[in-house]
């Protein structure tokens, strides 16, 4: 279980999570959570699997994040951390679900399209 990596995307954030069994510390990219992610709202974001698991000092994470920006990779680390637990404890899926804490949010940013200033935006009419 423990070289078992759990990967969890959003946006361009790629993060791989890896669970042992420890006292609840929490690292990203080699940084304390507090340290990487200072905002105390993104913090518990990252924690909620663990808080709606009631497993929050069971464990150890470890949490390499790269590309996107922070939301994006807060939400990769919690889907990440979701489907750790998930293979952890299957019985733990119905509550996770429930939380929507296993859904993969597909949404990206659409790419520019030629002829335009934008993915979507047209420039200026004029009939003349």
């Amino acid at each position: 279980m423990q070289h078992t990596i759990f990967i969890g995307r959003r946006k361009t954030s790629v993060a791989r999570a890896y669970l042992i069994s420890g006292n609840g510390a929490i690292t990203i990219n080699h940084s304390p959570l507090n340290v990487y992610f200072s905002l105390e709202t993104l913090q518990h974001q990252v924690k909620f699997p663990l808080a709606v698991t009631e497993s929050e000092g069971k464990f150890d994470v470890i949490i390499n994040v790269q590309g996107g920006g922070v939301t994006g990779q807060v939400e990769a680390a919690r889907l990440a951390i979701s489907r750790a637990l998930v293979a952890q404890d299957e019985t733990l899926r119905t509550k996770l679900r429930s939380f929507g804490l296993l859904t993969r949010d597909p949404r990206m940013v659409e790419r520019k399209k030629y002829g335009r200033p934008g993915a979507r935006k047209r420039y200026q009419f004029s009939k003349r």
